[in-house]
C-alpha cells in the first residue's frame, strides 16, 4: 500500500508509492551529449568572463584573471540579480516590489574541463567548500543581503547550461521561502521540546540505522524519512551548528570525504544521473541558532514534477527511503 510521510521540519507531506517501487536499474536517465566547442570557464579564456572576485592558486606570482588557478569565482555574465543600486522597497496596494539587488556568482571548481565534482581529488574538493565559506563571509558584510543560496546543477536536466564543472551562489535581499519554512518549523519544534529537530533526526537515524548512507566522526549522510526524490540525501554535521562559516579545516576535510563518497555511491547506482545540491544554513549575520542546523541536500532528478505536484505541494516518490539507503550503502565503489 502507498504511504504518506510527513517531513518533521516543515510539515511537507510525501507519497511513497511503494506499488511503483523501483530499483536503480529501472530508471531511464537521459544521457546528455557532450557539446564541445568554446568554454568560457577553461584556463586561457579568463578575458571572456567578468573579473574574478576570488581565486586560489599555488603560483605566488600568478596575475589576476590569468591562467594558473586551481579554483576561480567570477560574477555570472547573465545575473539573476545585480549588485549595484538600492533595494527601494515599494508597495502597490496589496502588492510589494523591490529592485532586483543581489549578487550572482559562478564557482569554477576545477581548471580541467573533463573533471566532474564527483571525482575531484580531495585537495581540490575541499577548496570548493572553502570558497563557499569565503564568499559567504565577504557577502555577509553587505547589509543589503540577508541570505546567500549556494547550489550546484549537474546535468542538463538539473539546469546546468555549461559542461565545465561549476556551482553557483545567489545573494538575496530577502529570505527564501524554503529557508523561512525550515527556520519556523525548527523553532516551533524547539519551543515545544527544547531540542533541535535536526539533532533529534541525527540521533534517531543513528539509532534505527535504516536510512544511514555513510558517516564519519564529524558528519552523517542519510536518506531523509520523507524524501521528495528517489535517492535524495542529506549531509549533516554531528555537532550542532547553524553557521556553515564557523566550520574549521578539520570539518571541511570530513565534509570532503563524506560528500565524495555519497556522490560516488550515487554515480555507481545511477551513472551520470543529473542532480542538484543546495547548502541550507542560517541567514547572514545571524547569531548562533539553537534550533537550526546547517546541512547539504542532494536531490537527483529522476521524477517529473507535474500537475498533481504543482497543485498539491505533495511529491510522489517511487522508492522507499530505506530501500534507497540500502542500494547506496551496498554500492561497490572500491
Amino acid at each position: 500500500m502507498p504511504e504518506l510521510r510527513k517531513d518533521p521540519i516543515i510539515g511537507r507531506w510525501i507519497i511513497i508509492a511503494t506499488e511503483r517501487g523501483k530499483r536503480p536499474s529501472d530508471f531511464i536517465i537521459d544521457q546528455s551529449k557532450t557539446k564541445g566547442g568554446f568554454c568560457p570557464l577553461c584556463p586561457g579564456n579568463e578575458n571572456t568572463t567578468p573579473a574574478e572576485v576570488l581565486a586560489y592558486s599555488d603560483q605566488p606570482q600568478r596575475l589576476k584573471n590569468h591562467p594558473g588557478w586551481s579554483l576561480r569565482v567570477v560574477p555570472n555574465k547573465y545575473p539573476a540579480l545585480v549588485i549595484e543600486g538600492d533595494i527601494n522597497k515599494q508597495g502597490e496596494g496589496l502588492y510589494d516590489r523591490m529592485n532586483g539587488i543581489g549578487a550572482h556568482e559562478v564557482i569554477i571548481e576545477t581548471p580541467d574541463h573533463t573533471e566532474t565534482f564527483t571525482y575531484l581529488p580531495p585537495e581540490r574538493m575541499i577548496q570548493v567548500f572553502w570558497a563557499y565559506r569565503d564568499r559567504l563571509v565577504d557577502l555577509g558584510k553587505d547589509e543589503r543581503f540577508r541570505y546567500v543560496m549556494i547550489f550546484k546543477n549537474f546535468g542538463a536536466a538539473a539546469g546546468a547550461s555549461l559542461e565545465h564543472s561549476h556551482s553557483q551562489l545567489v545573494a538575496l535581499p530577502i529570505l527564501p521561502r524554503m529557508i523561512t519554512s525550515e527556520l519556523e518549523g525548527s523553532l516551533s519544534y524547539y519551543r515545544y521540546k527544547e531540542r533541535c529537530v535536526f539533532c533529534d533526526i541525527i540521533h534517531q537515524e543513528l539509532e534505527q540505522d535504516t536510512r544511514v548512507v555513510t558517516q564519519n566522526d564529524k558528519l552523517l549522510a542519510i536518506v531523509p524519512f520523507a524524501p521528495r526524490s528517489p535517492f535524495e540525501m542529506w549531509i549533516l554535521p554531528r555537532k550542532h551548528s547553524s553557521s556553515f562559516c564557523n566550520s574549521d579545516n578539520e570539518t571541511f576535510r570530513a565534509l570532503t570525504e563524506i560528500f565524495s563518497e555519497c556522490l560516488r555511491r550515487l554515480d555507481k547506482c545511477l551513472p551520470d544521473v543529473p542532480y542538484n545540491f543546495v547548502l541550507h544554513a542560517a541567514p547572514l549575520r545571524s547569531p548562533a541558532l539553537e534550533h537550526y542546523h546547517w546541512h547539504f541536500e542532494i536531490t537527483p532528478k529522476l521524477t517529473m514534477i507535474a500537475g498533481f505536484e504543482w497543485g498539491s505541494g505533495f511529491y510522489i516518490n517511487p522508492v522507499a527511503p530505506e530501500e534507497a539507503a540500502r542500494f547506496l550503502r551496498e554500492a561497490d565503489i572500491g
